[in-house]
């Protein structure tokens, strides 16, 4: 039994059209001799009737601190809804066709409610419909504790689900379906010459997804590349081939890329960032100072990051909404921190950076020739990250994309 998982998102299913390219599209994989697992995400975005954000804000409104548990029930409904109409859809065309939710299709997870993590996938029930000859459409961004909650995933959780049954079936290939035609080297409202990339590594795309890159979910990424199982990024409402990721290079035609020898891969960015800075030079122990306020952090549930602590100083950035509350946090420690809201995360990501001179001369230079401050950078063996304001953030992608050369 050939096995290929494809995944839908909210946009693929918005309405009846989208719906029957969809189902189209299934119905050719079926023709060419596969088993269909096909994971669904909730229909449309934030204001359409079933989509999640609705669902949040529909109880969010009445009270704001509406218990984790009971809005995992509520927002688990998107992708019943939209599991149960793709079923109709299918049906329609004379494609036996089975719904099965996270729970029925056996992804057991913790009980971290709004973003649980998977411990395993028991995919006996999937099988059995496979073999029964039917299509198993599968709710996206759910599963179940071992006790019997229902959960989800978070963010992208139905990449993620697509991803876990994907390894846990030994499906010959994961097919994340969007509304653009590949992964690009760059955000393409920002970036005219984006150009697709037609095979990328798990490492780089991940890293990518990592810095704010959107198209897939860097833990869907990671949990296929345990087995190696190639992950291919296409768009449902078009026959364009793709993006390729995996570890390995397919026979290349004559003028291909080569993997290997790519050294930057494409630029990501993340917006709405505030940059905090604490002086901590006249505290005796620094150490201690530092340890202190990122357990305040923790603590409170903030997340952190581009993180630099100085003999002098302590910075990092938070997301702009959660930035009061950081504040707050540090001035209750009696610290006097500083606050640089609106800022942006640049990232340069690339396996072919490590060890090659140049490239963040480069960087800076392209910076510089835009008139793009540098407010705080780092760098690691595959990724560069610069923070500038979020004023100069379309200019230093572009200024970067150009230099590198990317759109070529």
């Amino acid at each position: 039994m050939r096995i290929l998982v494809q995944k839908f998102g909210g946009t693929s299913l918005a309405n009846p059209e989208r719906r029957a390219q969809v189902a189209a599209k299934i119905s050719e994989t079926v023709s060419h001799g596969y088993s269909p697992v096909v994971v669904v995400s909730a229909i449309g975005r934030s204001g359409d009737p079933y989509a999640t954000d609705t669902f949040i804000k529909m109880v969010s409104s009445i009270y704001s601190e509406f218990p984790k548990r009971e809005m995992d029930l509520l927002i688990s409904c998107g992708e019943v809804i939209s599991g149960a109409v793709l079923v109709s859809t299918l049906q329609s065309l004379g494609l036996e066709a089975v719904l099965f939710t996270g729970a029925q299709a056996g992804i057991i997870t913790n009980n971290c409610f709004g973003d649980a993590k998977i411990i395993r996938v028991e995919p006996g029930k999937i099988i059995k419909e496979l073999e029964e000859g039917k299509v198993v459409i599968v709710t996206g961004f759910q599963g179940v504790t071992e006790d019997g909650q229902i959960t989800t995933l978070g963010r992208g959780g139905s990449d993620t689900t697509a991803a876990a049954l994907g390894v846990a079936l030994n499906a010959e290939a994961i097919d994340i379906y969007t509304d653009v035609e590949g992964i690009m080297t760059a955000d393409p409202r920002i970036v005219e010459d984006a150009k697709i990339l037609e095979v990328v590594s798990y490492n780089d795309i991940c890293h990518l997804a990592h810095q704010g890159a959107k198209i897939i979910h860097p833990r869907a990424v990671e949990i296929a590349m345990q087995k190696n199982i190639p992950l291919r990024v296409k768009c449902a409402f078009t026959d364009a081939p793709g993006t390729l990721v995996t570890c390995m290079q397919p026979d290349m035609s004559v003028g291909s890329d080569i993997i290997g020898d790519r050294i930057i891969t494409g630029i990501a960015h993340t917006p709405n960032l505030t940059q905090i800075k604490i002086d901590i030079q006249n505290e005796e122990n620094k150490s201690q100072a530092a340890k202190k306020i990122f357990k305040g952090m923790a603590l409170a549930d903030i997340s952190v990051d581009f993180i630099s602590v100085q003999p002098e100083n302590v910075l990092y950035t938070v997301r702009d909404e959660l930035a009061d509350k950081a504040l707050n946090i540090l001035k209750n420690m009696g610290f006097e921190p500083e606050a640089l809201p609106n800022c942006a995360k640049i990232a340069l990501v690339g396996g072919g950076i490590a060890d090659v001179p140049g490239v963040m001369a480069n960087m800076v230079e392209a910076l510089a020739e835009s008139g793009v401050e540098i407010l705080q950078s780092a760098d690691s063996h595959t990724t560069i990250w610069v923070l500038v304001t979020k004023e100069h953030m379309v200019a230093a992608v572009k200024s970067l994309h150009q230099k590198f050369q990317l759109g070529k």
